[in-house]
């Protein structure tokens, strides 16, 4: 079964069982009658995920991979804050009438920053100290930049990503890059394996460009919650049987991280449960 599945289910039952509520408190999420959005919500939950042995990918329902990817992609790639350059809707609520979100996400990764040997965006930088320097404990980036946030249409929610290398090499010698995801706030139906499966593929596609496997997502979340009228669509998908996990691959071809598109990505024995349609979001 799964690794994702199993997770993803604990996961939920615990914000069920333990969790606490913000029910009768000040929220800033609404429901589209106006409502406030209230959550069950626990504090501090970590995952762990190795690529090496599966992608992480949920097989209670279907996880649209190309659109994680062309996401991920629109956000360290292309460095775009336009939902002009971006296939799947999911920003349209909060694009403003010119298809901007604000100064973030994809604006915040290509500002460019001094360094002693020259100007670089966050992503430029990362792939040339993996390059160069992959030990070294200083190669991350982060999309929370107070002077700007202000000017975002919505405060990053998964705003840190940190790389590390180990050296457990295999017999093709290659190094190991794996990837802390920090989010401060998860809509858990909503977002949890979307997340989780996007960063996964950051992970592939800067590793494949670095020659190096893909090792560990840890994927930190300091705040994931259930929405109140999510709850009983949560109970009901946490019950469906679940699958193996699909085989995620990308073109071996591709080795420069600015080349890869979503028809690099190859997915292969993907058995899932059906989709969970109209899923109400808090905006």
């Amino acid at each position: 079964m799964s690794r994702a599945d199993e997770l993803f289910v604990r996961m939920c039952n615990d914000i069920i069982e333990h969790g606490t509520t913000t029910e009768g408190q000040k929220v800033r999420p609404h429901w589209e009658d106006g409502s406030p959005a209230y959550t069950i919500k626990r504090f501090g939950v970590v995952n762990r995920y190795d690529l090496r042995e599966e992608f992480p990918a949920l097989t209670l329902r279907r996880t649209a991979l190309k659109s994680c990817m062309d996401e991920i992609l629109w956000i360290y790639q292309r460095k775009s804050n336009n939902i002009a350059d971006l296939a799947p809707h999911i920003w349209d609520e909060w694009a403003d009438e010119d298809g901007s979100i604000g100064k973030a996400y994809g604006y915040q990764v290509g500002k460019l920053s001094q360094y002693p040997d020259g100007d670089y965006d966050q992503m430029d930088r990362v792939l040339k100290d993996l390059r160069e320097q992959p030990f070294s404990r200083r190669i991350l980036t982060n999309l929370y930049n107070f002077d700007d946030l202000h000017e975002m249409n919505l405060y990053p929610c998964a705003y840190s990503c940190t790389y590390n290398v180990t050296d457990d090499r295999r017999a093709d010698g290659r190094l190991t890059l794996n990837l802390v995801l920090n989010q401060r706030s998860q809509d858990v139906l909503a977002a949890n394996n979307w997340n989780v499966c996007q960063y996964a593929l950051l992970l592939m596609m800067v590793a494949q460009s670095v020659g190096m496997v893909a090792g560990e997502l840890l994927h930190v979340i300091a705040d994931a919650h259930i929405y109140d009228r999510h709850v009983e669509i949560v109970r009901e998908l946490i019950s469906r049987p679940q699958h193996a996990a699909p085989r995620v691959t990308l073109n071996p071809d591709v080795t420069d991280f600015y080349a890869f598109t979503t028809d690099d990505l190859v997915v292969e024995g993907y058995e899932c449960g059906p989709q969970v349609k109209n899923i109400p979001i808090a905006v």
